[in-house]
């Protein structure tokens, strides 16, 4: 029964809801201000956005470097192609969707890789990520120098990370849709969400980089990161399928390094975020039960290791982010 006691208790409650989340953001400033490698952070509660500073960097509303963000776009791009018809499925092959990719000495078993494979980076190959960066983005030809590796893993089974695998899917989606890893994203996420994507590195054969170098706003990461939370919606449209997005959210594979689940691109944390992770820090963050979107921008030159700043960062979104819901 609804008293006038209890209809004062909630008065109360709402009259100190605004001093306790300006109490809270305060915290989060604080938490921030010890942090030099960051660059910015917004934080968006249900139809708010709550928190925007950027501390360092070059703002709010200047491309930042996404890094391996990127990879989460892909993703995203794939969930829009198998849903327009344009690849079958995310069983669908290598060898059905793009067999032009396919060099003639490709190893044995390539042929057979899946769209799922390479979206939860279990083709198997040799990873190019890490200490193998450098030599693969200097080869002539990067999706042949990374089709030739040798497998390492059984398709499908442990999690490699590896950047060639996101790369190979940018490659096959612009081969099924006839239409570029640019125009995909510009198209299909940049338009329906207003968000500028300028263009990025490209391969010696002129295929975007599937897993690097995309640069957006914070403020455009952070739209990301509300459609995410949104199961798929922005502005009451559907963007992306929300069937994808709750495939995408599910775990598929473990990182060895960080030891967080991974489903379709997308990093998940037991504590109910779904994550993008790039080199340096950046971040785009989604936790739907407690309708809070995130993104994190930081110094694209520096590393953040699991058990460094990465940990931080993560501190950061368990703690003091996630009281702000």
């Amino acid at each position: 029964m609804f008293t006038r006691r209890t209809f004062s208790l909630a008065a109360v409650a709402a009259l100190g809801a605004p001093y306790l989340t300006r109490a809270r953001t305060e915290d989060l400033s604080n938490a921030i201000g010890d942090m030099p490698q960051l660059h910015s952070l917004l934080v968006r509660h249900a139809d708010d956005t709550i928190f925007a500073q950027a501390p360092q960097g070059p703002g709010l509303d200047r491309p930042a470097n996404i890094k391996s963000c990127s990879k989460s776009i892909v993703a995203l791009l794939l969930g829009a192609a198998i849903e327009r018809g344009e690849i079958p499925s995310v069983e669908a092959r290598l060898s059905e969707v793009a067999p032009r990719l396919l060099p003639t000495n490709a190893t044995p078993g390539a042929e057979n890789i899946t769209m799922e494979d390479l979206v939860t980076l279990r083709a198997g190959l040799e990873r190019t990520s890490g200490s193998n960066y450098g030599g693969w983005i200097n080869s002539p030809n990067w999706i042949s120098d990374a089709l030739t590796r040798p497998m390492v893993a059984e398709p499908g089974g442990r999690m490699i990370y590896s950047t060639a695998s996101t790369h190979i899917l940018g490659a096959a989606l612009a081969e099924a849709t006839g239409k570029t890893l640019l125009a995909q994203a510009r198209e299909r996420l940049g338009a329906p969400l207003g968000i500028d994507v300028p263009s990025w590195t490209r391969d010696p054969q002129g295929y975007y980089l599937g897993g690097n170098e995309m640069a957006i706003t914070p403020r455009s990461m952070l739209k990301i990161a509300v459609l995410l939370r949104d199961r798929g919606v922005f502005d009451g449209a559907e963007v992306v399928p929300e069937r994808w997005i709750s495939a995408s959210t599910r775990p598929h594979g473990q990182s060895a390094f960080s030891g967080l689940s991974y489903g379709y691109g997308w990093f998940l944390t037991s504590s109910g975020y779904a994550l993008a992770r790039g080199y340096g820090g950046q971040i785009i963050a989604a936790h739907p039960r407690r309708r809070l979107a995130v993104a994190i921008t930081s110094d694209p030159t520096r590393p953040a290791r699991s058990g460094g700043y990465f940990g931080e960062l993560l501190d950061l979104l368990n703690g003091p982010i996630l009281a702000l819901s």
